[in-house]
């Protein structure tokens, strides 16, 4: 199991919906999170994109000063740059950080803000135009291990003597992560990415989106790997996980959440209706378990008013470490995770739930072999017992 954490370009609070606890959407807070993410173990973080969201190319590059060996997931944009310019970022930001890039193909479902951003497209011709963008992008950087330039003639983007001067670590390219839920998105995945994405759907319903995707594969002659976008919720006990839900919404009214929903109606996304699905705009803050817990410790309520990714897993380390554990049988195998606020919620589950998984292990740098005492000592004197577990 690959774990990955969230850096928020678009802003973290204790509560959802209000500015109150809310925090500084600036380097300094997404510095912190990355340092504790790299020293915690995660194996990397996402950084979403988006008119809401801080650049996600500049974020990535700010931070690979600050950490050592995590992974930058990257969002993309098909549509909004030319795919040899993002390449030619791709392979930068590769060398830079030693090999340290992810990508995530973003095909985007929110006309109003595609539009401001010159994107007029519709959902169909935007996955066809992401199709050929990727293909492009992905022929680029293999040829520069030390092929021919490119030649492309598509509907949508063409390139004549395409070329990269300066290849990526990785070969042939960076992995390529990508999420859909329609069927135009499974196909894309299919055929194209390396890595598909769901959202946190209760696990029938990702088993039959993986198997689609994996049948599409197939006739591609091709294996991808899975992964999952959750947000978690981890406590010490299962009462205290599900009063600390209780509080994420207890400043939402009904009106914020109309108006949220009645935004996210707007939006073409697929996968932005079936997370609207799971709640239907309705919660009872007296019991947010209540027609939100929509499969065993999966809450929809983060979607009552966050677009995308809108369900949590909920509960004492044990009960999220299964539920994970169950995913993983479904053959997932990367969780791209976030908890409110993002900096605290990345040591809890790391402290809480990383001993209860069977994790990839990352090689330790040379020079680092410092390994304890962990805790604060006791009476200046001595280490602190280790905990039963």
């Amino acid at each position: 199991m690959k774990i990955l954490w969230f850096i928020p370009t678009h802003g973290d609070s204790r509560y959802l919906g209000t500015s109150k606890g809310a925090r500084v959407a600036d380097f300094d807070y997404f510095r912190q999170i990355a340092i504790a993410a790299d020293s915690l173990g995660y194996e990397g973080v996402l950084i979403p994109t988006g008119r809401s969201c801080e650049d996600s190319w500049v974020v990535a590059s700010s931070l690979i000063e600050v950490t050592r060996r995590l992974k930058f997931l990257v969002a993309l944009r098909p549509g909004l740059v030319q795919p040899a310019q993002s390449a030619r970022m791709a392979a930068t930001l590769d060398r830079l950080s030693g090999g340290r890039l992810l990508v995530n193909l973003v095909t985007g479902g929110d006309a109003e803000e595609l539009a401001g951003d010159g994107q007029f497209l519709s959902h169909a011709e935007r996955y066809a135009e992401s199709a050929e963008f990727i293909r492009i992008w992905r022929e680029i950087l293999a040829r520069s291990h030390g092929g021919e330039p490119l030649d492309f003639e598509g509907r949508y983007l063409r390139v004549r003597g395409a070329k990269l001067l300066f290849p990526p670590v990785q070969s042939p390219y960076p992995p390529v992560f990508f999420g859909g839920s329609s069927e135009a998105a499974h196909e894309l995945a299919a055929e194209q990415v390396d890595t598909y994405l769901t959202w946190g759907e209760p696990p029938e319903a990702v088993a039959a989106k993986v198997a689609d995707v994996r049948a599409r594969a197939a006739r591609h002659g091709r294996t991808l790997r899975y992964g999952i976008r959750l947000h978690v919720i981890v406590r010490e006990t299962e009462d205290e996980a599900w009063r600390a839900a209780a509080e994420l919404v207890s400043e939402l009214d009904e009106a914020t959440v109309a108006a949220a929903q009645a935004r996210f109606a707007q939006m073409d996304s697929v996968g932005q209706r079936r997370m609207a699905e799971l709640h239907r705009g309705r919660f009872d803050k007296k019991d947010v378990r209540a027609g939100l817990e929509i499969s065993p410790n999966l809450w929809a309520g983060v979607g009552l008013v966050r677009g995308g990714a809108g369900t949590a897993l909920v509960g004492n380390p044990r009960q999220v470490a299964d539920r994970l554990q169950e995913y993983a049988a479904l053959g997932l195998d990367h969780f791209v995770l976030s908890g409110y606020p993002h900096l605290e919620e990345a040591h809890r589950f790391a402290e809480l739930v990383f001993p209860l998984l069977p994790l990839a292990t990352r090689q330790k740098l040379p020079g680092q072999t410092l390994t304890g005492p962990f805790g604060e000592i006791v009476a200046n004197s001595f280490a602190p017992k280790a905990a039963a577990r």
